[in-house]
């Protein structure tokens, strides 16, 4: 039995000169008062996205009440989306319209980035608000969609733009993108408006599933229409690392072998599976962390200037770093791929407990909670240069940072005023104090001649005094836009999956470690300090 729909009044579509109207009037708005329009401030935002329908599937699951709709409603707040917007939510359970809304408002109060909410703005955006139940396996729910859709083109002046948004299990991706290409959902003619689909991680589950996954989404729509999201390349600091590299003449020229002793990227968090045990035990830290954030990190840091800033010029360079990273053999996992699984311990001053004892895990589980490995890279820039990845949950805290230490000068001149002097590091923390320090050695005040190692730091929020945007702000902002540059190509997903898959299969072809072989609160299992040892280095204190 359908749910009762509320009605919804209907809005006579703008004609293009009212269209153009209501967005100088936005642009008018943002600059008699910038801080209107926070995400605006230094960023290549000039327009805000073409009328359009936001089609969220999952709608009442975690990640879209977490994330996406507040990510939403901030854009909204912000007048970063066009008055002729909708947001149809589509999920399984029954619900009004006015039982939806109700709901995904308090969500909006407890994970929006700003509060109090905007009141009058929430208003505005709720009356913008359809619920649709749908059965992602069964045609007639999206006959349903489609119809509907079509209907809110008339009432809202949508325009045929839709945007898909795929919050959902990776199971159902195939499903539901199926769907879509069998009422025609996907089909940009002339005069029709955009589609595009956005599809969260993990894509795939190795190497062989990505590319079937890919090649199932490529029945339906074309590379250009799909976005693959990764929220990390959305956090302000990834972005500003291309900014950092690209944008100064100062760095650039010791971004390589000749200076650079090796790179450690760490993607650290104190909080456990949570409620996500089920999931954790199919995927783990390699498939969770490894895959996707980790690597999309590495390559940011050791690809080549691209030519332009371009959504395929970048993802072209990051495309050969991931295929000029040495593929792992079995000899390299033994040695230098390290798995690690939390047992009881404390953290942040609380008891925790072990993964073993999480809801919904096998309590003889072999999945690892952390991962950390010695990669290299095979071309003239970084060649012989390791970059050490981690990522872990239940460590000390939660933080992620991307360090690049330098090699030692060639003659320590001051040795006997510093005793053994700590070489330079440029660190980028991406969260949770985003920012970038250098450190460096610098003479004490005074008629002797003592050394010692100071730090130069950089805080955005002291700098700029303005709240960075959410990630998921920056991404969906950038598919409403068309602007690709941020998300995830098919090549690369493959690419990535081609280093981790060989570690992957090497773990399953060896006995397991005894886990657990950390306590929650420590930075991980002795063998992942081991790994740094045996080189003659050692992880950094963050």
């Amino acid at each position: 039995m359908s749910p009762t729909r509320a009605p919804v009044p209907p809005v006579p579509a703008r004609t293009a000169r009212q269209l153009r109207e209501a967005t100088s009037s936005a642009r008018r708005r943002h600059r008699a008062d910038p801080d209107l329009n926070p995400l605006r401030k230094g960023l290549r935002l000039e327009r805000v996205p073409d009328p359009c329908c936001f089609v969220l599937f999952g709608a009442t699951g975690d990640l879209a009440h977490r994330k996406v709709i507040p990510a939403i409603y901030q854009l909204w707040r912000t007048n970063l989306l066009p008055a002729e917007f909708s947001l149809v939510a589509v999920a399984r359970r029954p619900y009004t319209d006015e039982a939806f809304v109700a709901e995904i408002r308090a969500s909006v109060e407890a994970n929006s980035r700003v509060r109090p909410i905007d009141e009058g703005a929430w208003a505005e955006l709720a009356k913008r608000i359809t619920y649709q139940q749908l059965d992602f396996g069964g045609d007639a729910g999206f006959d349903r969609l489609s119809e509907r859709l079509d209907a809110l083109d008339e009432e809202r002046g949508t325009a045929g733009n839709r945007l898909f948004y795929l919050a959902t299990q990776p199971s159902q991706v195939t499903e539901i993108v199926h769907q879509l290409g069998r009422v025609g959902l996907d089909h940009e003619l002339r005069g029709a408006g955009w589609r595009r689909v956005v599809i969260e991680k993990p894509f795939g589950r190795d190497y062989e599933s990505a590319r079937r996954l890919n090649h199932e989404v490529a029945k339906v729509f074309r590379e250009s229409q799909v976005y693959r999201i990764d929220h990390y390349l959305g956090k302000e600091t990834v972005r500003n690392l291309l900014v950092f590299r690209f944008g100064n003449g100062i760095f650039e020229p010791v971004w390589n072998r000749s200076y650079v002793d090796h790179v450690q990227i760490t993607v650290a968090e104190s909080l456990g599976v949570e409620s996500r045990g089920a999931f954790y035990e199919e995927t783990g830290a390699s498939r969770d962390i490894l895959q996707n954030h980790l690597l999309q990190l590495m390559t940011l840091v050791a690809m080549e200037p691209p030519s332009s800033f371009h959504a395929d010029a970048l993802r072209d360079q990051k495309l050969q770093v991931l295929r000029a990273i040495t593929t792992p053999d079995t000899e390299h996992v033994r040695h230098d791929v390290v798995r690690g699984q939390y047992g009881p311990g404390w953290v942040e001053g609380a008891a925790a407990a072990g993964y073993r004892e999480e809801p919904e895990v096998d309590p003889e589980s072999e999945t690892e909670t952390y991962v950390a490995g010695r990669f290299t890279i095979d071309d003239w820039r970084w060649s012989g240069v390791p970059f050490y990845l981690r990522a872990g949950k239940r460590l000390p805290k939660r933080a992620t940072e991307i360090a690049i230490q330098f090699k030692e000068v060639p003659l320590p001149l001051f040795r006997e005023s510093t005793g053994d002097p700590a070489a330079n590091v440029l660190a980028m923390r991406i969260q949770p104090d985003e920012g970038i320090m250098l450190r460096f050695a610098a003479k004490v005040p005074g008629l002797g001649l003592d050394v010692r190692t100071v730090n130069m730091d950089f805080d955005y929020g002291t700098s700029f005094a303005v709240d960075s945007p959410d990630a998921y702000e920056t991404l969906i902002l950038d598919a409403l836009l068309g602007d690709a540059s941020l998300f995830t190509r098919a090549d690369e997903v493959e690419a990535a999956w081609a280093v981790v898959t060989p570690i992957i299969e090497g773990w399953a072809a060896m006995p397991a470690p005894r886990f657990p072989n950390y306590a929650a609160g420590a930075w991980g299992p002795e063998a992942a300090d081991e790994l740094l040892e045996r080189d003659g280095r050692r992880w950094r204190r963050i």
